[in-house]
C-alpha cells in the first residue's frame, strides 16, 4: 500500500497508520523480550541479583570513597535475607515479565523512532529542524536514567531495606516479585 500524503489522509487513514506503528513497536518488544528470555542466567544471576551481592560495583565504589573520608560504614554489605517464590508459577511469571521489561528497555530507541515516524509528518519543517536528534537524545537520557536507577537507587534501597529489622527475632524473607519490583522501579 502506497503511503498517502499527510494532507490527503482521512481520520481512519491516520488510525490505520498509527495501528501499524504500534504493531511494529509490539513486535520489536517481543523480539527483544524473546532474546532476554533466552538469556535467563545473564538477566537474573548477573543483572537482577547483582545489587544483592557484596562485590557489586556501587558497593565497592562507596566503600572506597568512605575509606578515603576516614570511615568504613559502606564496607559492610553482607545481606542477611533470602529471596523466595511463594506461588507455583511465581518464578516463571517473574521470568516472563522481566523479559518483557528488558524487551522494552532494549527496544526503546526503535519505539521512539516509530512514534517519531508517526508524529513527524504533521510537523512543519522548522519544527522538524528543532527536533533533530530527538531519538538519540531521548534514548540516551532514557538509558542514563536506567543506569542511574540500577547503579544508585537500587543498591541503596536494597542495602537499606535488606538490612532493616524491627527486632532480632524477625528474619527477612523477601518474595521474588517484590525484589524484582524494587529493581524494576
Amino acid at each position: 500500500m502506497a503511503k498517502k500524503n499527510i494532507n490527503e489522509m482521512s481520520f481512519l487513514d491516520h488510525l490505520e497508520d498509527l495501528r501499524w506503528h504500534l504493531i511494529r513497536i509490539v513486535i520489536s518488544i517481543l523480539i527483544a523480550a524473546t532474546g532476554a528470555f533466552l538469556m535467563k542466567s545473564l538477566i537474573f544471576d548477573t543483572i537482577i541479583f547483582g545489587p544483592s551481592k557484596s562485590n557489586f560495583l556501587t558497593y565497592e565504589t562507596l566503600c572506597n570513597a568512605s575509606r578515603l573520608l576516614g570511615f568504613d560504614s559502606f564496607c559492610n554489605t553482607e545481606f542477611n535475607f533470602k529471596i523466595q517464590s511463594r506461588t507455583m508459577a511465581g518464578q516463571f511469571s517473574a521470568h516472563i515479565w522481566t523479559s518483557i521489561t528488558f524487551g522494552f528497555i532494549i527496544a526503546f530507541p526503535y519505539i521512539i523512532y516509530q512514534l517519531w515516524k508517526f508524529i513527524s509528518p504533521a510537523m512543519h519543517d522548522t519544527e522538524r529542524k528543532y527536533a533533530r536528534g530527538f531519538i538519540i537524545i531521548s534514548s540516551l537520557l532514557f538509558f542514563l536514567g536506567c543506569l542511574f536507577g540500577y547503579y544508585i537507587i537500587c543498591p541503596l534501597s536494597i542495602n537499606f531495606l535488606g538490612s532493616y529489622q524491627v527486632a532480632d527475632k524477625v528474619h527477612n524473607d523477601f518474595d521474588l516479585n517484590c525484589y524484582i519490583g524494587l529493581i524494576r522501579a
